[in-house]
């Protein structure tokens, strides 16, 4: 029975009827209405028309603000470093498939409006050439390339399922270690604060290239590290090539050491090997020999001044542990959307995989920086130009401490260390894995090694992330038969990207921006996974990554006011000495004319950005609702990326 309806009954129903009443109808229950005057109805009108013009103005402004900001950003702009116009063979093939795609997408919108269809089955109804290319086409398609393209889906699909549950693993492992409350102990007793003499010996590396942004903030923390000064030994081993700012840096180390501190500076005439060789020259100096331990520290990181006594205490009474990693903070998290991005990846790095390899399997990797080496191990492992000195650590310590440094704040930067952290790896595993299969280590660890650390973590991940989102979903997009079903391309990286935000929670909000910045990243971390197994010419790249050393200043400030409060004895501030400062000014005066900085462009990524709206636009044909969505917002990502839109800006 209707809602709207009345039901009359009478007790006596042969003299009456059943009578239903619809109320809806309104000749029934005619209902008093006020006329609208002519004047409301044009009001009405006006309000409506000037709602209108209102919207259209403002997606006309819009537009014409962000064409405007793009022409600027192609005139004002020049080509990256990395990416010469005789680009290799990945741009070429990315170029390819994007001007198939446009030949593809102008065919499927004729076919549209002409309402072409595979269900004709007689020939005559086939309306000239064209229309005959197009259903041949459509059966070549079904019966050849479908298959092949459902294929290789499915072999990424399964890579990526086999990641996630790698990932999943990790965080059930996490948090199995809050809940038992799992933290590193010192076994030793502590250290006798009154006999100097009885704190053991320290070396205290500081490897720098060109960093003159930075020395003088990396230079005050070490100095400043609470350790008896008679057992503490500070290098700084510069190999920059930029003889002001060798003269500046000497000049730092100088004016310390004239308020005792005992630090030397070391300079390579040859540099060969990089960072890796700067550490070996130094430490095969003669005085290295009286040290037992070694922290090393990279130019842009600034340790709290009790460091060393929360680190060194762990190696006591614990003769096989050989490396202690200390968790990174950074200063300038907040200071634009890519640091936010970087920070969550690398929270989820040293919160969930570094504490849970720790724990569970005695293994992780050393981040290069803010970790304390006892010096015997170093040794023992083959010294700094065998990379493979991992391999053979079987006892580690995850310390739950913060070091600050600073994260890149440009794309450019960004993208020079990403490709160098994941160009590494593949070289190092090409390099390692005749002495991991031959090794006398169990079974077990040698599968960690070469599954999970190094196939699964570095070469699967950058593999299927790039060719699945980035190639295999805009390519169904145009072959329907593959379609990518909604749990790959939805669900599953959704929950994937939350479990990777849980160590960093206030970053939540970001979790939508994140998800697309990883698989716009995947193209830089394809190409360098790629050239680092090959060896080709980009994986020998070494760039210094580019800092600004300005968002940590207020930190040491702070730190300076403090202890000047609590003691009469000179303030340590952090600033160049008077012959410093005259060093600065003659080296202002004498400077050339620097060159104006510009944002660059980055046509990799905006070829993947036009494919991937290309596609966008062909599922909206096909009504694709979350596959249109995710294209389209993947490729405006592209576009702000490819932009330099994301990052530090110079005006």
């Amino acid at each position: 029975m209707a809602p709207n309806s009345v039901v009359v009954t009478m007790e006596k129903p042969n003299h009456f009827s059943i009578v239903e009443i619809n109320a809806s109808d309104p000749s029934l229950f005619p209902e008093k209405r006020k006329a609208v005057s002519p004047k409301q109805f044009s009001w009405v009108l006006l309000l409506k028309a000037y709602k209108a013009l209102t919207c259209v103005s403002w997606l006309a402004l819009a537009f014409k603000a962000t064409f405007i900001s793009i022409k600027k950003r192609f005139a004002l702009s020049k080509m990256s470093k990395e990416e010469p116009r005789s680009r290799g063979k990945l741009y070429r093939f990315i170029k390819a498939f994007l001007v198939i795609s446009i030949v593809a997408l102008i065919i499927e919108v004729i076919a549209h409006f002409k309402i072409w269809s595979s269900n004709l089955k007689n020939p005559w109804e086939i309306q000239g050439l064209v229309q005959w290319c197009y259903m041949a086409w459509l059966s070549f398609r079904a019966h050849y390339i479908a298959p092949l393209v459902i294929t290789v889906s499915k072999f990424c699909t399964v890579l990526f399922l086999i990641q996630s549950l790698d990932r999943l693993v990790l965080c059930l492992g996490c948090f199995w270690i809050k809940y038992k409350k799992l933290k590193p102990e010192i076994n030793g007793e502590a250290y006798d604060i009154e006999d100097p003499s009885s704190f053991p010996m320290v070396l205290v590396q500081i490897p720098m290239c060109n960093e003159k942004e930075v020395y003088s903030q990396s230079i005050s923390a070490a100095c400043q590290l609470d350790w008896p000064r008679d057992r503490l030994l500070i290098q700084v081993l510069d190999d920059s090539d930029d003889g002001n700012v060798q003269l500046l840096i000497k000049d730092e180390v100088s004016s310390w050491r004239q308020k005792g501190i005992n630090i030397f500076y070391r300079h390579r005439l040859i540099r060969t090997g990089y960072k890796a060789g700067n550490l070996k020259s130094a430490m095969g100096c003669d005085y290295v020999r009286e040290y037992e331990f070694v922290a090393i520290f990279d130019a842009d990181f600034q340790p709290n001044p009790d460091f060393l006594k929360q680190t060194i205490p762990h190696f006591k009474g614990n003769p096989e542990l050989g490396l202690l990693q200390a968790r990174w903070s950074f200063v300038n998290k907040d200071e634009n959307l890519l640091t936010r991005l970087q920070n969550i990846n690398l929270c989820f790095h040293f919160e969930v995989e570094q504490q849970v390899n720790g724990v569970f399997l005695n293994f992780f990797g050393f981040n290069g920086t803010a970790g304390v080496w006892r010096i015997k191990a170093l040794e023992d492992s083959g010294g700094w130009l065998e990379r493979t000195t991992v391999e053979d650590m079987d006892i580690a310590v995850r310390a739950h401490l913060n070091v600050l440094c600073e994260l890149p704040e440009s794309y450019e930067a960004y993208k020079k260390q990403q490709h160098r952290w994941h160009s590494g790896p593949m070289q190092l595993f090409r390099l390692c894995l005749p002495a991991i299969i031959t090794s006398k280590i169990p079974m077990w660890k040698k599968s960690n090694l070469i599954f999970l650390f190094f196939l699964l973590r570095k070469l699967i991940l950058p593999f299927y992330s790039f060719t699945l989102f980035c190639i295999i979903l805009p390519l169904t997009m145009f072959i329907p038969e593959a379609e990518l079903p909604l749990w790959v391309i939805c669900y599953i990286p959704i929950f994937m990207s939350f479990l990777n935000i849980l160590p960093a929670p206030k970053s939540f909000p970001f979790l939508v921006p994140y998800l697309l910045f990883e698989n716009t990243m995947s193209v830089t971390k394809f190409n360098a996974m790629v050239s680092g197994l090959f060896q080709l010419g980009s994986a020998y790249e070494w760039v210094v990554t580019k800092k600004t050393g300005r968002s940590s200043e207020s930190d040491l400030l702070a730190f300076s006011e403090r202890e000047s409060k609590s003691s009469n004895e000179e303030k340590i501030l952090r600033r160049h000495s008077e012959s410093g400062l005259n060093l600065i000014s003659k080296l202002q005066e004498q400077e050339a004319p620097r060159v104006k900085k510009r944002n660059r462009l980055y046509r990799k990524e905006l070829a993947l950005a036009f494919l991937l709206l290309i596609a966008a636009a062909r599922s909206l044909l096909s009504a694709h609702g979350v596959h249109f969505y995710y294209l389209l917002f993947q490729g405006l990502s592209f576009l702000v990326v490819g932009l330099d839109l994301i990052g530090e800006q110079v005006s």
